[in-house]
């Protein structure tokens, strides 16, 4: 990590700039506690969590059973005597044994206690491929937790959203959904320590341009900003819009969007069926009809479990296949 000269923008990667977040949140307030398998002396197996059970104690980052349903759970227990619980799900493949916790129980104890009960658990899910890992470590199962009503659910995409959108999500006295995109945990981008966090669920222009919009969360704005390069040298400017908010998702920047460019092509990792793609091409449809000049494309993973490594490039869309979906745009 390198810093600046006046001390406020620092250079580092998202796996730092989570942990300097979750290590700001929990000094700032001493009912913030970290939950998770092996998140302790190790740091976890991406490292997020590294050092801060050495920092804070065994009593504020704790090394849980292989258990996501007890950690979950657990995470309730604790949300309802006013702490602050912050949960790893160590792969996103592995969520699925503490998914009746989280979408029976976490989504809507709220609800169901009339909002007299608040529940502000994060739970961190790594997530995506682009590691060469093996099956249950690089799945994308957000548009599961996107669909259920009381959760909140967001991906940044850079490591100074990671600093800032950790932050608010503990700040959140709702359930957020904290997706982590994996493949983004190492390459280095600026972190403006002294500034202020955008909204956690306001979605934005990235790189603006004139023929397509381009709309993606997570990793996937690194293929768009990339496909947008390529296009830019063939006189082809697309504007490229980062979600960072899958559940809600601020509609606002998309459909300004897309009424200048009359063109929208949305991107995923996940199979396309019933999706975060999905819809988004369905609200844009209804909200800008008149503006499209052509059909809203989608771009994804295929609906097939995700493949060994060896054939994971086949499976995850890169910027080729982003540029052919503008190409089908534009010959409307």
């Amino acid at each position: 990590m390198t810093m600046s000269i006046d001390a406020q923008v620092a250079t580092m990667p998202m796996a730092k700039a989570l942990n300097a977040g979750l290590r700001q949140a929990m000094a700032d307030n001493d009912k913030v506690l970290l939950m998770g398998e092996d998140i302790g002396k190790l740091g976890g197996v991406f490292r997020i969590t590294e050092g801060l059970q050495a920092e804070f104690g065994e009593s504020r980052v704790l090394d849980t059973p292989l258990a996501e349903s007890g950690i979950i759970g657990t995470a309730i227990g604790l949300a309802m005597r006013g702490y602050r619980p912050v949960c790893e799900i160590q792969f996103d493949g592995f969520i699925y044994p503490g998914f009746n916790q989280i979408t029976s129980q976490l989504a809507k104890l709220t609800n169901r206690n009339e909002g007299s009960l608040q529940m502000p658990v994060v739970i961190r899910v790594p997530y995506g491929g682009h590691i060469g890992a093996i099956e249950h470590h690089q799945e994308s199962p957000e548009a599961y937790f996107a669909h259920t009503a009381g959760l909140r659910s967001v991906s940044p995409s850079t490591p100074n959203d990671a600093y800032w959108m950790i932050q608010e999500s503990i700040e959140s006295n709702d359930p957020v959904m904290f997706f982590e995109p994996k493949s983004r945990y190492w390459p280095k981008g600026e972190v403006d320590l002294s500034g202020s966090a955008a909204a956690l669920h306001a979605s934005r222009v990235v790189r603006t341009g004139t023929d397509v919009t381009v709309v993606a969360h997570g990793a996937m704005v690194s293929v768009l900003l990339a496909a947008a390069e390529l296009a830019a040298a063939e006189g082809i400017s697309l504007e490229v819009v980062d979600l960072r908010s899958i559940a809600p998702i601020d509609y606002a920047p998309i459909l300004e969007s897309v009424r200048k460019t009359g063109r929208l092509v949305v991107a995923q990792e996940a199979p396309g069926n019933v999706s975060v793609g999905s819809e988004i091409a369905a609200t844009v449809a209804e909200r800008a009809f008149y503006s499209l000049e052509a059909p809203v494309l989608r771009v994804s993973g295929f609906d097939v479990p995700f493949p060994p490594a060896k054939l994971e490039a086949l499976f995850l869309p890169d910027a080729d296949r982003i540029l052919e979906a503008v190409d089908r745009a534009l010959a409307y």
